[in-house]
């Protein structure tokens, strides 16, 4: 069976956000104030599993060893049939 596997990589709380700082600031000169900015990847990735359980492993696997930087990011996963 083939899941849907939705991976949300985002930088840790505390960590400078650069590209974050740069949108806000001209978000700001637009007129949009607002209190805070965050950036995200997302990747929608689907993988042949037996089961949501092993479609989940593999794409935490697949964080930890390419997709993620653990120092300075955190991901989510998500799975849908």
């Amino acid at each position: 069976m083939i899941f849907d596997v939705k991976i949300i990589i985002s930088l840790k709380s505390g960590m400078l956000d650069p590209e974050a700082c740069a949108i806000q600031h001209a978000l700001s000169n637009l007129g949009f104030e607002t209190e805070y900015l965050t950036n995200s990847k997302l990747y929608n990735v689907g993988i042949k599993a037996e089961d949501a359980e092993s479609a989940k492993a593999r794409a935490e696997e697949m964080c930890g060893r390419l997709l993620a930087n653990p120092v300075i990011q955190s991901y989510s996963v998500e799975v849908t049939e």
